[in-house]
């Protein structure tokens, strides 16, 4: 069983492959999970497997915690590239997660002017107005789609809620008017006794189709570097995620691989 639970509300700096030097925030549990996807390969592990009964941190505290750490951070010289919202699960499931941006942006102004502030997400939750108008304040709006099919994603992020589809969301995704990261995790192996793949020439046509219509101003092609819950899934070889970045690079979009 995997498990990279973030037990603090302001982590690291970490290096991260996409983004850098990376001071992390976690609005979820400190002890557990809290997400609406449950995805096969999260590092943090399976829903089931951590619950918790642990409130979510408190707006105020999250200022504070944040405040203290670039105050320390700044006291030490020590560089960063960008402040990642990630931590043990779904950052905008945080009902205040539009006004702790707002505290967020003003902090950065303070003490690290420079420096990015970037949201993972699975975009399950655009369709709050709050959270759709806080990503998009945000500099790295970075946003999850594993697959152009429905039945694809759900055997690979099991979003929890049944009215999910791709199409919704590349309605929702298209809001941003291109403003966006599109982030795709590509990954093969089997999961409770189906095979998946989200490589195939079927699956990357439909995905690079849906590209088109998002225009996302960059695409960042990645695969697992860690250990996964699901214990029969298999990295995808480098090369193949640099032809996956050619076939998007052709539609004039930046790509980011991280191997």
């Amino acid at each position: 069983m995997s498990t990279i639970l973030f037990h603090e509300i302001a982590y690291g700096p970490v290096h991260s492959r996409r983004l850098g030097i990376s001071l992390g925030i976690n609005l979820l549990p400190n002890d557990g999970k809290l997400c609406s996807f449950d995805c096969i390969y999260c590092e943090c592990g399976f829903n089931k497997d951590f619950r918790t009964n642990t409130r979510l941190p408190e707006k105020e505290h999250v200022k504070a915690a944040l405040e203290e750490k670039l105050q320390s951070l700044r006291k030490e010289n020590i560089q960063l590239d960008v402040i990642t919202f990630a931590g043990n699960g779904e950052p905008t499931m945080h009902p205040k997660f539009a006004e702790i941006i707002d505290d967020t942006i003003f902090l950065r102004n303070l003490y690290y002017p420079t420096v990015k502030i970037s949201v993972l997400s699975n975009g399950l939750h655009l369709s709050k107005i709050k959270v759709f108008k806080a990503l998009q304040k945000v500099d790295e709006p970075i946003l999850k789609l594993d697959s152009a099919f429905d039945e694809t994603v759900r055997l690979i992020n099991r979003p929890n809620s049944p009215y999910y589809s791709v199409a919704k969301q590349v309605e929702l995704y298209k809001k941003f008017n291109g403003n966006f990261i599109l982030q795709t995790m590509f990954i093969r192996g089997e999961f409770e006794g189906k095979q998946i793949d989200n490589t195939t020439e079927k699956e990357i046509n439909a995905w690079l189709e849906l590209i088109k219509e998002m225009n996302p101003r960059e695409v960042m092609i990645y695969t697992i570097d860690r250990q996964t819950p699901a214990k029969q899934l298999k990295k995808v070889p480098f090369e193949e995620l640099k032809k996956i970045a050619e076939k998007v690079n052709q539609l004039g979009i930046q790509t980011n691989i991280a191997g």
